[in-house]
């Protein structure tokens, strides 16, 4: 059986800063927790909390990292200087002044073996027997994680397992991460076999025999914690790992591989990817098919999946992708950043620090393009380190992020190119020239994140014609205008079926703001809600069911928000539950019209044509306390009438009227009450 216990989370006096739990002791029927407050102990006979020590200056918190017993004494590896404390167990351990002081210091482990004590700081172990210090170890990397554990001591750090008997003699050779591309945190041997907990790559399992010899224990889910992009379509989710600086240095190569789910998760490790899959960032899934899926390199090219396999890795020796060009001829790094399909199929593809850096392939036929930029990057080299996104619009105009070069626009046009950036930061209004991500919205409007705040690009159709501004979102606040995301570093922008906005960012959470900006429907943060960080690197939303699919930088989570996008007609529109049973809260939990257009207006009447509920697209937004809300392709009803009352049991016509092609479909909804 499991409980769950919570105490300490719930305790209001010490702060939540303060409340990690580093280590658990079992010690003469309890539990000694030690915590960055101090020591609590649970009784494992009564099932609950007894004492706490609070054993720094005159009895102040401090950082207990683990305790051990030995000869009737409690002693505590704490940090932060807080040295090595030891106490009588037969005295009153909530008495500060029982507790002294046998070492000063930051230390993070403690052990005791027969009658002596062993505790870590750094760097070194050392001992104390009969009151005498000695020094055990002096290493050149630091301690993770230090325990005695059948016979043996076991010393982590993030390179090497080391195993050492119990006269402190060392067995064997040290087992190094070499093989498994990893940091090591701690280690617990079983027979012949001994489990490693890594940094970034759950729990390795290897024969002491044959360490090359292994197996990675990991949880139900991605590859790693770290997410650096998502892209979801049709109910397929892909993640990768990437990545590179925010100055699009690649270095170090990151060797991490792929995760994909439907229905269940499926991790593509590295070393069954093509050589030199390094560095894997933006993910593009063909929209015409749904198996082929092209996922960037910053440094290696662009590799193609087929059907859940590796088709191919393309880079500068089998496709017109380049290798940026510098003195060292032997040198090669093809840098794709991000990609993205148009409505054609075509896959744009951006090339960084070589003189044309946008590409386009058609998977079907085969075919490139290479479009040169040097008319406003002359230097590939030097003038711009990299390009962060690009986007389609409608007009078919591709717009670009880059690090210097702020705002890029190009469009073919029939052969004679257009080509241009806006960067200075007076002409353009941009808050800063790093343009980190970009957005299409339903009206064609580009949404513009730089590292320090949003702008917004109304007049896309004449950006290659005039002088354009991009204007930001001024908001009133306590009837006070302010400029909405006000230095703040916006990583990524998705726009949902209702033309509502998600945007992220790094240390604020995300946000989900209307249509124009003005109203803030939510903001997440790691304080209310589930989100583990509030460093947002990436965002992805399903059309088909409304789920968000948020990355951080300390892993993955969804968000179901219920919406779906519009469809182009009322073909497959439907009404769900239906019948509506008396079980169902409709207020609470929604009757849901799904499969509508974008300008739609709904009309509901009982049997006898009286009406019920009616509401308009852009007019009745979701979360504006409407009885009858639209949410891009779905329609909430709390099955109220006009009067604000519950309807009765019978039979309701739902009548949908598209607003610019005058299609027009009933459906009908049984209530039972």
């Amino acid at each position: 059986n499991i409980i769950s216990i919570y105490d300490i989370l719930d305790k209001t006096t010490i702060s939540p800063e303060n409340k990690r739990i580093n280590n658990f002791n079992e010690f003469d029927q309890s539990v000694y927790i030690s915590t960055d407050y101090g020591i609590s102990v649970f009784n494992l006979e009564s099932l609950e909390f007894g004492d706490t020590f609070f054993i720094g200056i005159s009895g102040s918190q401090l950082k207990v990292s683990e305790v051990a017993f030995v000869d009737e004494y409690i002693y505590a590896a704490c940090n932060d200087f807080g040295g090595i404390k030891r106490a009588p167990t037969s005295s009153s351990l909530i008495d500060f002044n029982n507790w002294e002081e046998v070492a000063s210091g930051s230390y993070y482990s403690i052990t005791s073996v027969g009658d002596s004590i062993y505790y870590s700081n750094l760097n070194k172990i050392y001992k104390i027997n009969n009151g005498v210090i000695s020094e055990l170890l002096n290493s050149a990397e630091l301690i993770k994680d230090f325990k005695f554990i059948s016979g043996n001591f076991i010393i982590s750090t993030h390179n090497n397992i080391l195993i050492y008997d119990a006269d402190f003699n060392i067995i064997g050779n040290p087992i190094s991460n070499t093989y498994y591309q990893t940091n090591f945190n701690s280690a617990i041997p079983n027979l012949n076999d001994i489990y490693i907990g890594t940094t970034d790559n759950g729990m390795i399992k290897l024969n002491l025999s044959n360490i090359e010899n292994y197996t990675t224990i990991l949880p139900e889910g991605p590859l790693a914690n770290n997410i650096f992009s998502i892209e979801n379509f049709n109910h397929q989710l892909w993640v990768t790992f990437g990545d590179y600086s925010l100055t699009y240095n690649p270095y170090p190569l990151k060797e991490k591989g792929i995760s994909n789910f439907n229905s269940q998760w499926n991790n593509i490790v590295f070393d069954s990817l093509p050589s030199n899959s390094v560095n894997l960032n933006s993910i593009s899934i063909n929209p015409f098919n749904n198996n082929q899926i092209f996922i960037s390199s910053f440094h290696g090219g662009l590799l193609e999946i087929n059907n859940n396999e590796t088709i191919s890795l393309l880079d500068h020796l089998n496709s017109p992708l380049e290798s940026m060009s510098i003195s060292d001829p032997t040198y090669t790094s093809v840098r794709i950043s991000d990609t993205e399909f148009d409505d054609s199929g075509l896959l744009w593809i951006l090339n960084s620090k070589v003189d044309s850096p946008l590409k386009s392939f058609d998977p079907s036929s085969g075919q490139w393009r290479s479009y040169s930029f040097t008319e406003i990057i002359p230097d590939a080299l030097n003038d711009e380190l990299g390009f962060s996104d690009i986007e389609v619009d409608q007009l078919g105009n591709k717009w670009i992020g880059g690090l210097r070069s702020g705002l890029i626009g190009f469009n073919e046009n029939a052969g004679t190119p257009l080509l241009k950036k806006i960067f200075d930061l007076e002409e353009s209004n941009l808050p800063n020239s790093y343009v980190r991500s970009l957005a299409v919205d339903n009206n064609n409007h580009l949404w513009i994140g730089t590292v320090e705040g949003l702008r917004v690009l109304y007049n896309t159709a004449n950006f290659f014609d005039t002088n354009v501004i991009t204007q930001p979102i001024v908001i009133l606040e306590d009837g006070i205008p302010k400029e909405l995301l006000e230095q703040q570093f916006i990583s990524d922008i998705e726009v949902d079926g209702a033309n509502n906005k998600w945007v992220g960012t790094i240390g604020s959470g995300i946000f989900y703001f209307s249509q124009n900006g003005q109203q803030t429907i939510h903001h997440f943060t790691k304080n209310n809600s589930p989100l583990p960080s509030n460093n947002i690197n990436d965002i992805s939303i399903d059309g088909n069911n409304g789920v968000v699919y948020i990355g951080t930088d300390k892993g993955l989570v969804s968000y179901d928000t219920g919406s779906s996008a519009t469809e182009s007609n009322f073909q497959n529109a439907y009404v769900y539950p239906n019948p509506v049973r008396p079980s169902f809260d409709m207020e609470l939990n929604k009757i849901k019209i799904k499969g509508i257009t974008d300008r739609v207006n709904i009309k509901i009447t009982d049997i006898e044509g009286n009406l019920v509920a009616e509401g308009q697209s852009n007019i009745n937004s979701r979360y504006n306390n409407f009885n009858l809300e639209i949410d891009g392709g779905t329609a909430f009803w709390n099955g109220k009438n006009l009067a604000g009352r519950l309807v009765s049991s019978g039979v309701y016509i739902v009548m949908l009227s598209e607003l610019e092609t005058y299609e027009t479909k009933i459906l009908k909804i049984m209530i039972i009450r």
